[in-house]
């Protein structure tokens, strides 16, 4: 996930999803993940104090500053490059499997913020974004205890 300044999604050089301040949800889902591992991830990603309170503290979460979440499907994150030159996909859930968990986790989101874009799943996407700061954290799951 990133803070950002703004972001946008385009296919076929058309718009299909944009935020003001708030945060970009790169999602990879792995063929091990369910409803419980989003469940998780929306909680912490609305949740975590990544924004900063009047005196500069990163104090205040998503939900503190009404910002926007921007979520774009991306199964490269699974990408295993540990042998050879050309990554393995092995642990990315299977493209439906992976569809109907993003679509969960952005229903859900949708359920607790305001504004939730979204990109186009398995599509090939241009995603622009001015990170804040930069803020940049990696969010796993599988990392909870």
């Amino acid at each position: 996930m990133q803070r950002v300044k703004c972001a946008s999604v385009r296919v076929d050089e058309k718009t299909v999803g944009a935020i003001e301040k708030g945060i970009l949800v790169l999602l990879g889902v792995g063929h091990e993940d369910d409803e419980q591992d989003a469940k998780y991830l929306i909680e912490k990603t609305i949740g975590l104090r990544i924004f900063e309170d009047g005196e500069g503290k990163m104090n205040l979460s998503l939900s503190d500053i009404g910002g926007g979440l921007l979520v774009v499907s991306q199964f490269t994150l699974f990408g295993d490059v540990r042998r050879g030159r050309r990554p393995s996909f092995t642990d990315a859930a299977p493209p439906e499997r992976a569809n109907m968990l993003y679509q969960f986790f952005v229903d859900e989101a949708r359920k607790q913020i305001e504004k939730v874009e979204t990109g186009s799943f398995r599509a090939m996407m241009d995603v622009e974004l001015v990170n804040d700061g930069p803020v940049t954290i990696l969010l796993d799951s599988k990392k909870q205890f």
